[in-house]
């Protein structure tokens, strides 16, 4: 029994160093949205950490910008996050930015927890993730549905449509712009 025990907490230990198991690609996803059709994004309604409303024209003045969907329980997401403050200051005049989205700022009732949105709070403030950060709200519930583990990062254009494909794991802030060099290239930024 203690080796079954053992066994199950190795695996369970596994599936937790990436703060979830692996999801599909977001493109190959049967709820993907083509670039013709309404964006995953295109409407929404929710507010930032500090209770700013926030809805899809976060998006309009920008060419490309990077959706960071992460977790105050996430050792990873919290890893990337000063090399995402320093890709989102070096790209701000790109046509570039990044909006963090707090995955576990809820409560088990669907309303903001502010011990959480606090917790949150503090995790932007020592990291130096000086950019956007919403919680989840009406037009986020179907593309939250849809992630599998965190960090998850989706790229959407000015109107909230997906740009290329979902990215889970956090990486270094040489690999991000490896993957957003292309994208604003694309973008014509």
């Amino acid at each position: 029994m203690k080796r079954i025990f053992a066994l199950l907490t190795a695996v369970l230990m596994l599936l937790l160093a990436a703060c979830g198991a692996a999801a599909p690609e977001a493109t190959d996803s049967p709820d993907a949205q083509d670039t013709d059709s309404a964006g995953i994004l295109s409407s929404f309604s929710t507010t930032d950490l500090d209770g700013n409303s926030v809805d899809e024209s976060v998006f309009s003045d920008y060419k490309l910008t990077m959706v960071n969907i992460w977790a105050t329980y996430c050792g990873p997401c919290i890893s990337e996050m000063p090399d995402l403050g320093t890709l989102a200051e070096e790209y701000a005049d790109k046509g570039f930015q990044i909006v963090g989205l707090v995955s576990d700022a809820l409560d088990s009732d669907g309303n903001i927890d502010s011990a959480q949105v606090d917790k949150a709070k503090e995790i932007v403030a020592s990291t130096g993730a000086d950019y956007i950060h919403i919680v989840p709200g009406e037009g986020t519930y179907g593309l939250l549905s849809q992630i599998y583990a965190v960090p998850t990062t989706l790229f959407v254009d000015s109107e909230g449509r997906q740009v290329g494909t979902a990215y889970m794991s956090a990486k270094s802030l040489e690999a991000w712009k490896e993957i957003v060099d292309p994208l604003l290239e694309e973008a014509g930024a």
